[in-house]
């Protein structure tokens, strides 16, 4: 069994470092299977289930609806009961719709359970930046965060290693029963750990401000609304917008439009997943030396030119190669803004509210992004205009990038205590 030998390594490394990959384990579970996975499967479930791409749209964007929902519980939720038992509850729910999904022949229920699982991704989400920021040091929060975020990789190419398998054959449900089975493993491992480690006290720690660990009291409401703020939250729904739907209907494009076969798909998300599993490491420590500002222009250069080569040359390799653009940007800027946060904000309770409403934020641009894509390839016949919006939104991010203030530089930090609750992964 896979999880056997993952749960040794788990179990015999560092705690901290321990939580870390547990982290990154539920993203895989919570994004990769619970989301993305859909995205790679729905010409199998389409012949079986019959379905068009404007349903497509609909379900996709009531995930993100869900998605949203369950981002304004996390916020409101995780003080009362604490990130750890937020975390670990969510990964047990991600299980049981997992495992559900292969069990219903209803495309409603099918797309119910879907909108479970994209809120268990909220639910996941939300509370790691509180969480991250208890275990691991200030200077290395870029890092983590990069570990985590790439988590959703990891998830992809098992998917991808499952679909061809099963899909092929017309055994769709299978790839849904077994990432149940191993989210399964992943949050008794998560429980097992978070518990040794007493991050499911039943006392939650008060808030502690990033650099020097003083305790505070919440954030008032005036002081989430500054420039810098507003323009995350902005870039977030773009975020969300992109994105979401560029994955969403990839398969689609590929496999319909462009005629390409399931094995050359299942490659072309393999890359996704196996650059991804490199990308979030690789740019948060890129982060760390050169500034979030930098990597994040550099995140947003390789959206462009990836959704630039499936509007004007998707043919040949070229697809490959948008696939490893789209993977570096992809993974790694689901770290990069929480680790920006959580060095801009005052307080950790107020870093929690920020990436909160982020979430939010990049669950409706992902909601109308879906459903507006799925639109627009019915009435267009093509899917080559989904892509040139994404193009262009990518470019508006560049611009809002360059227009966010400096993180606190290190000099300002120098001599300064990291939190004493946290230690180097």
């Amino acid at each position: 069994m896979l999880t056997l030998p993952i749960a040794y390594v788990v179990l015999t490394m560092r705690l901290n470092a321990a939580i870390v990959v547990l982290l990154t384990s539920l993203v895989a579970a919570t994004y990769g299977f619970g989301i993305y996975l859909f995205a790679q499967l729905v010409p199998d479930m389409q012949a079986s289930l019959g379905f068009d791409f404007s349903y497509v749209g609909s379900i996709t964007a009531s995930a993100q609806l869900g998605f949203l929902l369950c981002a304004l519980l996390a916020v409101w939720l995780t003080p009362k009961i604490g990130g750890g038992w937020m975390i670990a509850v969510s990964g047990a729910v991600c299980a049981v719709a997992l495992l559900l999904i292969p069990l219903a022949n209803d495309i409603l229920i099918i797309g119910a359970l879907l909108t479970l699982l994209a809120g268990t991704a909220a639910t996941v989400f939300v509370p790691m930046v509180d969480v991250v920021a208890r275990v691991t040091a200030y200077r290395y929060r870029g890092l983590a965060m990069g570990l985590v975020s790439s988590g959703t990789s990891y998830g992809v190419a098992i998917n991808s290693l499952l679909v061809p398998l099963y899909a092929a054959p017309g055994e769709w449900r299978n790839v849904w029963g077994w990432v149940g089975l191993l989210t399964v493993a992943m949050t008794l491992l998560v429980l097992l750990v978070f518990k040794k480690g007493g991050l499911l006290s039943a006392n939650v720690p008060p808030a502690v401000t990033p650099i020097t660990g003083a305790l505070v009291a919440p954030e008032p409401r005036a002081r989430l609304i500054q420039p810098w703020v507003l323009m995350i939250w902005t870039m977030n729904f773009l975020i969300g917008f992109a994105t979401f739907p560029f994955q969403t209907y990839l398969s689609s494009y590929l496999r319909i439009e462009l005629g390409f076969d399931v094995q050359f798909s299942a490659q072309v998300w393999a890359v996704i997943g196996f650059v991804g599993m490199f990308a979030g490491l690789a740019v948060g420590w890129f982060s760390d030396r050169t500034g979030l500002r930098t990597a994040m222009l550099l995140v947003y250069v390789c959206v462009v030119t990836a959704a630039l080569i499936f509007v004007i040359n998707p043919s040949g390799y070229w697809p490959l190669i948008a696939a490893g653009l789209f993977s570096i940007a992809f993974y790694p800027i689901f770290g990069l803004i929480p680790a920006y946060v959580s060095k801009l904000a005052s307080s950790s309770a107020m870093a929690v509210s920020i990436f909160g409403v982020a979430n939010v934020m990049q669950g409706s641009g992902g909601m109308l992004g879906n459903y507006g894509a799925g639109l627009l390839a019915n009435h267009s016949g093509s899917f080559a205009g989904v892509y040139a919006t994404i193009a262009g939104v990518g470019a508006v991010l560049i611009i809002l990038t360059l227009k966010l203030p400096k993180e606190v530089p290190p000099i300002a930090s120098a001599g300064l205590p990291d939190n004493p609750q946290a230690t180097s992964t």
